[in-house]
């Protein structure tokens, strides 16, 4: 006795795609703290710079570049992770609407961006 093929069900695309969409949300947060924290040391060495003060706030630039490689982290590793994804579905579970591509495309040029990023906070 064999069973019935079941019904493609379009939520388990839509479900995958708001999953990519809150590693994408997720990597953006982090590389914005990150620029936030390189900036805010860069801050403090200006405020510093008049008075005589020994204090050093150089770590601030490669902590904050560290969290922007670990926004690109989160960013490319859900991408590729919705890739296989969407390479693993039969096309008739994927939606007529359903566009993988464009949420891809958009993650890979946030992480290019972010490694851009990373390497002005590091010059």
């Amino acid at each position: 006795m064999t069973t019935p093929e079941l019904a493609s069900d379009p939520r388990v695309y839509f479900a995958a795609e708001r999953t990519m969409l809150a590693w994408l949300r997720t990597g953006i947060a982090i590389m914005a703290f990150g620029f936030v924290v390189a900036r805010f040391g860069l801050f403090l060495r200006l405020l510093h710079a008049g008075a005589d003060s020994g204090a050093s706030h150089e770590a601030s630039s490669y902590l904050g570049a560290a969290l922007v490689g670990i926004g690109i982290i989160a960013t490319a590793g859900g991408a590729v992770q919705y890739q296989r994804f969407c390479r693993a579905l039969h096309s008739e579970d994927l939606p007529r609407s359903a566009s993988p591509r464009f949420v891809l495309g958009l993650s890979w040029a946030l992480v290019v961006m972010g490694a851009a990023l990373a390497i002005i906070l590091l010059a």
